[in-house]
């Protein structure tokens, strides 16, 4: 029998709460061999994580591993085995198996320089001197493309941007020569360009030290680029497993299919509906004894809910699925699906007639400096911005972190007073209004924020919440009529009107969004700003939230400014595209537009970044190399701001910036290649 690097037999894992024990993980098991890249994909709280610091014995209590074995390097002794703190855990953490966590921030010690963080992992793990590990620790650097690593590595973590510092992570993990390297959703709060240069970056070291790497991910697309097998899991358990391309091209278990229906790709129709899967998945304190997917499963039968829940078994050489229904119920199903009508999106009509046109706005910020707080200069956030949106319309807006899509969205809610420039919504320039100006005009645009936990008051009730600008704005006469519009505006976001009772903590994210979105409605706006409004959510998830704006818009005659960087949302969602650079637009076009015709080279880098969930696809697709980082606003490259990273760039481009210019069909673009 073969040895593997690293396998995973039976893991299982529970956590105390409510005085009883509740198996979060149940009974999972996988293997890796070396220099192989697996994905572990699945919802939020499938136990893909808790299986990963699982086999690295890194569940704190209440938590606690109460079965399985891990076998590391052809070893016959179960990792498990040992305690925790012994030396042998410790060496396998850290010295075999390397991890990369989600949050850079959170995982590197602020008051400590990286370089002394990364020698010190050196020299506990490879028992180099102080000299060696020096050396190391900067030829692993420039290893990750970290500019001037010599002067860097006296830097703190906090002087680096996300992308930097989840580089440090990578040279970190990788310091130690590990076998195995554990990428814990780490890419997901990144931009797609950064995301996409780390992801080839951790596959192209991989294969050059023959590293085993697990990429644990949401994202159906990045394991479809880089993965060889993937492991779907579901409540606890692996429902399927089986190499990449066979996964994408033929899904077994009732859970992928509705998963790979659920996600928007680049390469969709425009007016493909996303399916998405009904309900949420089972708690671990109260999962069934049959399958845990029978709730939310369109194909099933009732053998299934009087079954115990299946097992993983081989429906073909290297396939695995934990599905009781045969191949031929499967098909049965499969047709009978295909045969319900799939309730269409409803089209907004869109007027002639602009809701929001804003011409010349430039937004600066001062920078100060020393103890008498003198202005030494300022950070030009964004410049010369003009664009306009129609009544009815979804503009949206894209482009890396720091590029000013959210310095925008304020000054067009007037957060932010601009320097100059007009803004002009419903035809009355507010630019220049004061707070008393304003009023009248603030519950007509209104905003959805990225992350629905931090902008919803924890102590307030989601009624509260909903309620408040009826209050604030008078828009009802009697406590009478308040209850009934705030039971309104519940359901019209698909909410039961009996949670109004409840706080924050106690809904999903999926419900705490449609809780923002019920408050943003609750003004009658003429124009929602979407800020991100789907990036913390889950696939499933994701695909409600999204029908969900465009039923609204369709009903309500809404215009929607959608920011976004998930460019595969944006096309499904928006009728026209702009994408800024540095606080410029570079190009603005109809959607399908700008996806079959790109004309800036920056865009056509955004679109070549992100990933298609298809590995078939994948392989044939042009990839757009796009280098370096975004600069810094402070020091704002001089003529076109992309010049440094683009390889068409002439001396032109390093004097002079290109304005935006007609390129014929609506499409506007900021580049000296299209001149007539």
């Amino acid at each position: 029998m073969t040895k593997h690097l690293l396998e995973l037999k039976g893991i299982r894992t529970s956590f105390r709460t409510d005085g009883k024990q509740v198996q979060a993980v149940d009974g999972v098991s996988m293997y890796l061999n070396p220099g192989e890249i697996i994905g572990i994909v699945g919802e939020s709280g499938s136990g893909k994580s808790v299986t990963m610091m699982s086999m690295l014995q890194l569940i704190s209590p209440p938590g606690k591993v109460n079965g399985g074995e891990v076998y590391i390097d052809g070893s016959d002794k179960n990792m498990l085995d040992y305690d925790a703190q012994s030396e042998e855990m410790r060496h396998m953490r850290g010295g075999k198996v390397s991890m990369i966590f989600q949050e850079p921030m959170t995982s590197l010690n602020p008051v400590l320089t990286i370089g002394y963080q990364i020698q010190e992992n050196i020299m506990l793990h490879l028992k180099l001197n102080k000299e060696e590990a020096k050396a190391r620790t900067i030829e692993m650097l420039k290893m990750v493309n970290i500019p001037d690593a010599e002067q860097r590595f006296h830097y703190y973590p906090q002087q680096f941007s996300g992308g930097m510092r989840q580089r440090i992570m990578i040279a970190m993990a990788m310091s130690s020569q590990p076998q195995v390297l554990v990428a814990d959703e780490a890419t997901t709060a990144l931009d797609v360009t950064t995301q996409a240069q780390l992801l080839e970056m951790i596959r192209d070291i991989a294969k050059k030290t023959n590293t085993a790497v697990v990429i644990v991910t949401h994202n159906l697309g990045i394991v479809a680029r880089f993965a060889e097998r993937i492991y779907v899991m579901y409540s606890g358990s692996v429902v399927e497993t089986t190499a990449a391309g066979e996964l994408f091209a033929k899904p077994e278990h009732p859970y992928t299919r509705a998963l790979l229906r659920a996600i928007p790709r680049l390469d969709d129709p425009k007016d493909r509906i996303l399916i998405p899967i009904d309900g949420l998945p089972p708690n671990p304190a109260s999962r069934p004894e049959y399958c845990p997917f029978y709730d939310r499963c369109e194909y099933r039968a009732d053998r299934c809910k009087e079954s115990k829940k299946p097992e993983l078994a081989e429906i073909s050489p290297g396939h695995f699925c934990a599905c009781l229904l045969t191949e031929e119920e499967k098909v049965q199903k499969a047709e009978e699906i295909a045969k319900k009508e799939i309730k269409k999106a409803p089209k907004s009509v869109i007027q002639p007639v602009n809701c929001l046109e804003v011409k010349n706005v430039r937004k600066y910020f001062p920078v100060y400096k020393g103890l008498m707080r003198k202005k030494v200069g300022e950070v030009k956030a964004i410049e010369e911005i003009t664009f306009h949106a129609r009544k009815g319309e979804t503009l949206g807006i894209v482009g890396e972190s720091g590029c000013g899509k959210t310095t925008l969205a304020r000054c067009i809610m007037r957060v932010y007073q601009p320097e100059e420039g007009e803004i002009l919504f419903n035809g009355t320039d507010i630019a220049n209004f004061t707070d008393k100006q304003m009023a009248p005009y603030r519950s007509k645009i209104a905003m959805i924020f990225q992350d629905p936990f931090s902008s919803l008051d924890p102590r307030q009730t989601a009624e509260a919440i909903v309620g408040e600008s009826l209050k604030l704005h008078k828009l009802v006469k009697s406590k009478e009529e308040y209850d009934q519009r705030v039971d309104e505006l519940f359901r019209i976001v698909g909410l039961d009107p009996e949670l109004k009772g409840r706080v924050p903590h106690e809904f999903s994210g999926g419900q705490r969004q449609r809780i923002g979105i019920a408050r943003a409605l609750s003004s009658n706006p003429d124009m929602i700003i979407c800020d991100e409004p789907i990036s913390a959510l889950d696939v499933s998830i994701q695909a409600q939230i999204i029908n969900l704006l465009e039923e609204l818009q369709a009903k309500l005659g809404l215009t929607y400014l959608f920011i976004a960087h998930d460019l595969a949302v944006v096309k499904h969602i928006s009728d026209r595209i702009l994408v800024m650079y540095l606080g410029r637009v570079v190009e603005i076009a109809e959607c399908e537009e700008l996806y079959e015709n790109t004309l800036h080279p920056y865009t056509k880098a955004l679109l070549s970044a992100v990933p298609v969930a298809d590995p078939a696809v994948e392989a044939v697709r042009e990839r757009v190399e796009i280098r370096g980082e975004v600069p810094s606003l402070t020091k704002r490259p001089s003529g076109c701001p992309f010049h440094d990273r683009c390889d068409r760039a002439t001396e032109r481009c390093k004097q002079e910036v290109p304005k935006l210019m007609d390129a014929g069909n609506g499409h506007q673009v900021a580049c000296f290649l299209y001149e007539k």
